[in-house]
């Protein structure tokens, strides 16, 4: 069961549960790979959490702490912070690498989501 975060709907997924949430998922996922030392990453996270009521149920917006979760960073080949992945039936489909202004996000995820 996905679980959410203090930040309304955005769900946190680890390499336990990254096959579940993600790849299983009948719905396009976004992945945020982030870490606790990552500014960046803070920065867009009021945004992430945002965009994802405003996509309601259309698409999942999930967080993975890369340092808690290595398998998930490694196969993907993160390098960089915060990155994040888009996920349609179990294949990347798209990425974004770095901080980014909220209507950036939404234009990018949704064109890569497919809508």
């Amino acid at each position: 069961m996905p679980q959410e975060t203090d930040l309304g709907s955005l769900v946190t997924v680890t390499d336990d549960t990254f096959a579940e949430l993600v790849l299983a998922s009948d719905r396009p996922v976004v992945v945020d790979f982030w870490a606790d030392w990552c500014p960046p990453c803070k920065a867009i996270e009021k945004s992430l959490a945002e965009l994802a009521q405003e996509f309601g149920d259309r698409m999942v917006v999930a967080k993975l702490n890369s340092d808690e979760n290595p398998r998930a960073t490694r196969t993907y080949r993160v390098m960089s912070l915060p990155t994040l992945l888009v996920f349609r039936q179990g294949e990347v489909v798209g990425s974004t690498v770095g901080s980014r202004p909220k209507t950036y996000l939404r234009q990018t995820l949704t064109a890569q989501a497919g809508w």
